[in-house]
């Protein structure tokens, strides 16, 4: 660990992965697209369930591709070009989530982080992240929270990349991003708990 932190270039990476998460693309792709701000509408969060919800399901679509994108290609970036080992492949996978909900463009109030994290996953424990998308529909089709469906599958990634014998960095990957979506959906949670979170319809 200590040789790869001292690593010039896997610094450069690790910061040009933060920059790329960073980029707000749900604010992007409303103003490309005619819409409004997120940030001033809705839940306020940058991500795509609520730029659909202000600006359409097709920003929103293109806003979740783009999340997933931002937060895969760093990773693919350091295996294939720079054939960095699973240690590193998680640590820039991190960097780029991290991006997302603490932009520095955005003076680090980001988005909840769930899109990203999914290429972060996909990128890197394939298996497990369609274990953990599986649990995410199924939980928004019977109880059309997607909060709920969140949380509960960044738990889900973690536990199941454990079981399917996936290097422990990338069990400590799944277990930090589940904290941190944990933590960014706080507020659905507590609307959860008292009856008050909305719906997607």
């Amino acid at each position: 660990m200590e040789e790869l932190f001292n690593n010039t270039n896997f610094a450069v990476l690790a910061i040009a992965a933060y920059l790329i998460g960073a980029i707000p693309f749900g604010i992007v792709v409303a103003r490309m697209l005619g819409g409004t701000d997120p940030r001033s509408k809705g839940s306020g969060n940058i991500g795509a369930t609520n730029v659909a919800r202000t600006s359409g399901k097709a920003a929103g679509a293109l806003t979740l591709l783009l999340d997933v994108v931002k937060g895969a290609l760093p990773v693919i970036a350091v295996k294939y070009l720079f054939g960095y080992n699973d240690m590193g492949m998680a640590f820039i996978g991190l960097a780029a989530f991290s991006g997302h909900i603490f932009p520095v463009y955005l003076k680090f109030r980001g988005g909840k982080g769930v899109a990203t994290a999914s290429g972060v996953f996909l990128a890197t424990i394939p298996v497990a992240f369609f274990i953990g998308a599986g649990v995410f529909f199924l939980i928004v089709m019977v109880t059309r929270y997607v909060s709920l469906g969140s949380v509960t599958s960044s738990l889900s990634v973690p536990i199941a990349a454990f079981l399917l014998g996936y290097d422990s960095w990338y069990v400590l990957l799944g277990a930090a991003v589940f904290v941190l979506i944990s933590i960014k959906h706080v507020g659905n949670i507590q609307r959860l708990l008292s009856g008050t979170e909305n719906r997607f319809k």
